[in-house]
């Protein structure tokens, strides 16, 4: 790579982040609904033409903050996770579970970006999706090892939800019971429910001291998901 050429990636590396962060801002300020690249622009001082070269258009600007907003949840999840990656599965499962609330807290206006309202004329394509899937796949992780070393006690199926777990289980985790996998659905939409609450304010008033509230429901998913602790 050439000197001039190594220069020019490193200023585009630096302009993309400065355009992220006035985005972030933006988010944070009107919400997603209002992100306006000709706003950012105005922001950081740029040409909106100029801006276009970085990002064509609002979506693929929502897009990349989008996938960045998954990447920092599912590193922060990961790195909880690798923590404890020695301890018994529930300890594991709870770890993941506080690190999600932990990063939403921290990052409310990006955790309301991916978790919160659709953005109007908007939708995501399939480039979000692995970014999407970390924590998912992460619980899965701890799922999996459980099964194969300590068991699982899932609760049982309903008659009529045999053929959807099944077919779940094909497309996420061949390798588990199909009540697992059931129940492992049931309990990662519960667990972003309980984080959207706290986040969006629907706790206020009802649950004050919300620390062990969240660590007590934690650790009902756990169980809900047939974890047990060894004994």
């Amino acid at each position: 790579m050439s000197t001039a050429h190594g220069v020019r990636a490193r200023a585009r590396i630096e302009v993309t982040a400065a355009i992220k962060d006035a985005a972030r801002e933006q988010l944070a300020a009107d919400g997603a609904a209002k992100l306006s690249l000709r706003a950012v622009a105005r922001e950081l001082g740029m040409a909106s033409s100029a801006l276009y070269r970085y990002f064509p258009s609002r979506d693929d600007l929502l897009t990349e903050l989008i996938i960045d907003a998954y990447d920092s949840l599912g590193a922060a999840a990961e790195t909880a996770h690798d923590e404890v990656a020695d301890a018994p599965p529930t300890r594991r499962w709870r770890r993941v579970c506080e690190a999600v609330r932990a990063w939403a807290l921290a990052h409310p206006h990006e955790y309301a970006l991916i978790y919160g309202s659709p953005v109007p004329g908007y939708s995501a394509p399939q480039t979000t999706v692995p970014a999407a899937a970390r924590v998912g796949l992460l619980l899965i992780r701890v799922l999996r090892d459980a099964h194969q070393t300590h068991g699982l006690t899932p609760p049982p199926l309903a008659a009529g939800l045999r053929a959807e777990a099944e077919r779940m289980t094909a497309d996420l985790a061949p390798d588990l019971p199909p009540e697992a996998v059931a129940a492992l659905v049931a309990a990662w939409a519960q667990l972003f429910g309980l984080v959207g609450f706290e986040v969006f304010g629907q706790f206020n008033r009802v649950v004050e001291d919300r620390e062990p509230f969240f660590q007590q429901a934690a650790a009902h998913l756990a169980r809900g998901v047939g974890l047990r602790d060894p004994h």
